[in-house]
């Protein structure tokens, strides 16, 4: 009875200790996984901050102004377009402070002129599209100068695109590493009951009877590892969107809780996939070969 007792007690460490090593590299998986997530976002977030000032001519009509405008929006360089007559220009504060004196002292007449603040995206990394482009719009009527930061944007894109490919080979080592932890945590929690699967082998008892229960009993530590998992990184983000909510968005948001299921049908998967080729490995070993193993 005692040696009942002490065997069902190892059995039970056994699968909490399985269980929880499962749920931090579900977790930990879950973590980088946002934090990738996070500098993908970032990295976008620069290749679209680049801004293409288009100024208009003095006199230009609405209409013109209007054309302009939608020829802008049109190309698929274009992310947002923003209006800025002369006269808010005037009132900006901080243009302002560029200069030495005020426009009204020296000037009779506002010399600044109506543009459009025009938002690149990603595609402006097309050096070649870019400067078509840009001479499409400077040859359009009512278009008085078109400027742009060329050389912040080769540096941007560049920088980029070379950071892109890090970032992923990092997440690949990592998910390569974490489904190892995983694939050995599950093998040898069913290395301690090799020897039950010999005995139920010589009892005559089949295949799939054998591996079934092992099955069930995945799914189950599956569930749980991936809710622990899902509890400890949603911690994670409630403590990191207190501490900084400027880092939070809807994007990131939604990427949490798309990181959030994904843990549980994670560790669901994963468990089971490994539990049932470790299992089949004993189960399909001749009896004298476990004994040696």
């Amino acid at each position: 009875m005692e040696n009942n007792r002490i065997i069902r007690r190892k059995v039970r460490n056994s699968y909490i200790v399985s269980t929880v090593s499962i749920a931090l590299v579900l977790f930990l998986l879950g973590a980088v996984g946002y934090l990738m997530t996070a500098a993908m976002r970032v990295a976008d977030s620069l290749q679209e901050s680049v801004t293409l000032i288009v100024e208009l001519e003095k006199g230009i009509t609405d209409e013109r102004k209007e054309a302009v405008k939608g020829l802008l929006a049109a190309n698929p360089i274009t992310a947002e377009i923003t209006y800025l007559s002369k006269e808010e220009k005037l009132q900006d504060d901080e243009f302002r402070k560029i200069f030495a004196v005020e426009f009204e002292e020296v000037l009779d007449e506002n010399p600044l002129m109506d543009s459009f603040e025009v938002r690149l995206n990603s595609l402006s990394e097309n050096r070649a599209a870019l400067d078509v482009f840009i001479a499409d719009i400077s040859e359009r009527e009512g278009v008085a100068h078109v400027s742009y930061p060329a050389d912040l944007i080769e540096k941007v894109h560049s920088t980029v695109n070379k950071v892109r490919p890090v970032l992923l080979l990092f997440a690949l080592v990592l998910l390569v590493i974490s489904l190892t932890l995983l694939n050995n945590t599950i093998r040898l929690a069913i290395f301690s009951k090799r020897y039950l699967i010999n005995t139920m082998k010589l009892v005559g008892a089949t295949k799939w009877f054998i591996i079934r229960p092992f099955l069930w009993d995945s799914v189950k530590q599956g569930v749980w590892s991936g809710i622990i998992a899902a509890s400890l990184f949603g911690a994670m983000i409630y403590g990191v969107d207190q501490k900084m909510p400027e880092l939070s968005s809807p994007e990131l948001l939604e990427a949490a809780a798309v990181i959030l299921v994904g843990m549980v049908v994670v560790g669901v998967v994963v468990s089971l996939l490994f539990t049932l080729f470790a299992v089949n490995k004993f189960v399909n070993m001749k009896s004298n070969k476990i004994y040696l193993y």
